[in-house]
Parts: structure tokens; C-alpha cells; sequence
């Protein structure tokens, strides 16, 4: 599988087929591993980088990661196929903007991704489409029992998984899940979902994950503890925490859609529709807010001539690397705009 095959669809976390679509675009787990008797990411030389990258390559050539596989020299990418895996949350920019010998591994169907030399030797992630933690959690489960008949991980009898960054040690596990909260960003609602999340130690964050903003109204919610707490556990807290949240964007959605807040939602949703349709210059930034807006109306039954994975892909599609691998070259801002704007005309055409 070579990279070019990948970029005209969306993988199959954005297919809006699992549990909560309406409110859940994906579910993901990531478990942060070190190889025993190397020392942490941060401290390798260039020479140890290397022999851990190649012994965790030939460790994933025996496990099925979902369709065909595809193996990424991270180090010697170029820097437009590097930002184009961080915009299919492939890869992270932690592992795009390190040094040394690094990599990553994913199948075609892009549920199960792994990075080599991050801040930790391996981040195994599994990404699922709506509300599947339990699925996603047992694939990547299998994956990480795999490996690990094969490369030993640095463990603690006392701490568990031994990782670079102390809030990962323990069960090294991250749970998360991307949220499309339009309701509550439209009616300025958001500040309680981050106390609340605050209370029951769930960390909010941006599109892109950790240090980055949310765009198009997407929150990404994941636990902060991995100490002392079972897999079991800190699934079963975020799990417990989500039907509140899901229910309150809920209750504002269909206060949106009664008589007298009804036209103006349908206004803000055409208008954001009929600029899509329409506009010969488009940035990043103003595609994720209308398309967010899109979102809201076709989930809500104001569209119903678009389907949910259509806009769904569209989120990742407009990204600035997706447009110009789409347009098979490089593009300077202004012309991305352009392209995004025909992109955005074609797939979102009147029917």
C-alpha cells in the first residue's frame, strides 16, 4: 500500500455507522509503551532510535492492523505527507516535529495506527467510529498483546507501564472521544462541560488532541489519571460522564428547533450551506465553522438532502494538506483557498 492510495475518502471512524453518531464522531484508544533496556524516548541517541524503530517494525509486520499496511519513515517524509497524517489523526505533530529515526504503521482501514519514537517508543492507537470504547479498547487490546510476545515492555511490579511522561505510567492508557458539541458552542454552553469535566478528572481538548483548539465545534474528551486505576476502570469513568454530556447538547438542540428559535437555526444553517455551495475562496478555518453548521442541520432534519459521513469526511478533507494532496501539488495559501472552495462546491452540489 503506498500513501497516495489514501486521502480521497475518509477512514472508517468517519463513516458515522457506530453508537451516538449524532453527537459522537469517534472513539479512541491509545496505550503508551517503551521497549525494556532502552532508555526513555527523550534521552536515546540517534543510534538506539534506530534499533528500537527496526525491532518494532518487524514486530508489526506480524499483526493485522485492518486491510492492506502501510509503513511511514516519519524522519525522511516530506513535510506535506507528515502534516497530511496529523490532519487523519495518524500521527500526532509531537511525533511530525521530533528528530531522529521515527516512524508509523496503520492499515488501510485506519482503525489501528502506530508511532515509533514519539515521546514514547510506541503509541499504539485505536480509532472507532461514534461511541465504541469497548471495541475499540479490545482491538487495541490484541494489538498490544501481540507486540508484546514479541518485544518486551519496561514494567513496574509496583507502577505498571513505564512511560516517558509521569500522568502516562501505570496503564499507559488514554481514552477519549471526539464530540460535535455545535448546540452548546452556539448558546455559549461550553464552560460548563469544562467544569464539569474538571470535577470528575476528564481533560477537554481540541481537534487535534492535547495543546491544540477546537475546531468546527469538535471537543475531544479523554481521562487525565492512568495510575492506579485498571483499564476497566477509567473506561467505566468517561463512560459515566458522556451520557450528560451527549444529553445536554441534545435538550439544546431540540430547544433550537422549537417555534421560536427554529428560523433562526434553519437561517444559520442555510446560510452556512448556500457560502459552501457558493464561495470561490474558503480558508480552514471559515470551512470547519460552516461545515459544523451543516452538521448541526442535517443531524437535526433542517438538511435533508446531505448525509451525516458526507460532511463528516469533509471535516478532514479540507484540511490544508488534504487539499493539495488532492490537487497532487503543493499550494500557497490563496490557491488553497481555491481549491477548497471547489472541493466544497463539488461535494456539497445542489441535488
Amino acid at each position: 500500500m503506498e500513501l497516495a492510495d489514501v486521502g480521497r475518502v475518509g477512514g472508517e471512524w468517519l463513516k458515522g455507522t457506530g453508537p451516538e453518531t449524532d453527537v459522537v464522531l469517534s472513539s479512541r484508544i491509545r496505550l503508551a509503551r517503551n521497549v525494556a533496556g532502552f532508555p526513555f524516548a527523550t534521552r536515546c541517541d540517534d543510534d538506539q532510535r534506530a534499533e528500537i524503530l527496526g525491532r518494532l517494525k518487524s514486530a508489526v509486520e506480524g499483526v493485522d492492523l485492518g486491510g492492506r499496511r502501510l509503513f511511514v519513515d516519519v524522519s525522511s517524509a516530506p513535510a506535506l505527507e507528515s502534516r497530511f497524517l496529523v490532519e487523519r489523526h495518524l500521527v500526532s505533530r509531537e511525533l511530525v516535529m521530533g528528530k531522529g529515526p521515527r516512524g508509523a504503521a496503520f492499515g488501510s482501514e485506519e482503525r489501528l495506527s502506530l508511532m515509533v519514537n514519539e515521546e514514547d517508543h510506541l503509541r499504539l492507537q485505536s480509532l472507532h467510529s461514534g461511541l465504541d470504547l469497548e471495541a475499540a479498547w479490545e482491538e487495541a487490546r490484541r494489538v498490544d498483546r501481540q507486540l508484546e510476545r514479541i518485544v518486551p515492555f519496561a514494567t513496574s511490579t509496583q507502577y505498571g507501564y513505564l512511560t516517558a511522561c509521569p500522568t502516562n505510567v501505570g496503564t499507559g492508557l488514554r481514552a477519549s472521544v471526539m464530540l460535535h458539541l455545535p448546540a452548546l458552542a452556539y448558546t455559549k454552553q461550553m464552560e460548563k462541560v469544562f467544569q464539569s469535566c474538571s470535577r470528575t478528572q476528564l481533560a477537554v481538548r481540541g481537534f487535534y488532541g492535547e495543546g491544540t483548539m477546537a475546531q468546527g465545534d469538535f471537543y475531544q474528551i479523554s481521562n487525565q489519571v492512568t495510575l492506579g486505576a485498571s483499564e476497566e476502570e477509567i473506561l467505566a469513568n468517561l463512560s459515566r460522564m458522556l451520557p450528560t454530556i451527549l444529553e445536554y447538547e441534545r435538550e439544546i438542540r431540540r430547544h433550537l428547533l422549537k417555534e421560536k428559535t427554529r428560523v433562526r437555526l434553519e437561517d444559520k444553517v442555510h446560510r452556512a450551506l448556500a457560502v459552501l455551495r457558493a464561495a470561490r475562496t474558503v480558508t480552514s478555518e471559515e470551512a470547519m465553522e460552516m461545515l459544523s453548521a451543516v452538521r448541526l442541520g442535517v443531524i437535526t432534519g433542517v438538511i435533508g438532502s446531505i448525509g451525516v459521513p458526507a460532511v463528516n469526511e469533509l471535516f478532514v478533507l479540507v484540511q490544508p494538506a488534504h487539499v493539495q494532496k488532492l490537487a497532487k501539488t503543493e499550494l500557497d495559501s490563496d490557491e488553497r483557498d481555491q481549491r477548497r472552495a471547489a472541493l466544497l462546491r463539488e461535494r456539497l452540489a445542489a441535488t
